[in-house]
């Protein structure tokens, strides 16, 4: 059961890290950047997604063990 949540919530960090990228990607586009500029801020997005979701885990961890 645990290993099943586990998995459910990193599909779910996954996804909202990738909705990010996608939405930092088109603002960036919309807002007149080139592609390359452009996918470096969506990579960026999706890079601070992942480090904030490390964190929370990091800092909730002991009160979940």
């Amino acid at each position: 059961m645990t290993l099943a949540i586990v998995l459910i919530a990193v599909a779910v960090v996954l996804v909202v890290a990738l909705l990010t990228a996608v939405g930092a990607g088109m603002l960036a586009r919309i807002d007149g950047a080139t592609w390359p500029t452009a996918l470096t801020r969506a990579a960026g997005a999706f890079a601070a997604v992942l480090a904030l979701a490390a964190a929370v885990t990091a800092a909730l961890s002991p009160f979940l063990t």
